[in-house]
């Protein structure tokens, strides 16, 4: 089932688990390929120090690329978010972007891994920057793709063996 782009950007930004990290979707584009956060310096973002608080960072860019590859892919295949690494640059004291893009090269390797292995880790990096493009943080995101049926083979398989 395909869905519009504009009611899922409103939909998540009104979702408790995105809308209290104090970040914003600002962007989907129609094909879910590119979406955009905007995380301001405010009451609700502030640490003790004054500037955005890491958690906030890293809750605001936690679930996108999952959702996006759900959305793209479709039933076929399972998505999960699997880890991050992250890396802060400086602090931040002002508004932060953030922008996830899939690209083709990205959806070749998945397509191509997930062919050839039925599954699939994939690792890649978004920033948050200011207007200017200064990196206030870099997260390395683990993302893990299969297709459903090996998946659900998996998961068959673990659980005779708990039996």
């Amino acid at each position: 089932m395909r869905v519009n782009a504009k009611l899922y950007r409103i939909a998540l930004n009104l979702w408790p688990c995105i809308s209290g990290t104090g970040g914003k979707i600002t962007h989907i584009s129609d094909d879910f390929r590119e979406l955009t956060v905007k995380l301001p310096l405010n009451w609700r973002t502030r640490n003790k120090v004054g500037t955005i608080f890491g958690g906030s960072m890293y809750a605001s860019t936690d679930p996108f690329f999952m959702l996006m590859f759900i959305q793209i892919l479709g039933p076929e295949f399972v998505v999960w978010d699997k880890g991050c690494t992250i890396r802060f640059k400086k602090p931040a004291k002002k508004t932060l972007y953030a922008k996830f893009e899939i690209t083709d090269e990205m959806l070749s390797d998945v397509r191509k891994t997930v062919e050839r292995d039925g599954k699939g880790n994939f690792t890649w990096t978004i920033y948050y920057k200011d207007a200017e493009g200064v990196i206030y943080a870099e997260f390395d995101k683990v993302i893990y793709i299969a297709k459903k049926s090996v998946y659900e083979e998996r998961l068959k398989e673990k659980q005779k063996a708990q039996v």
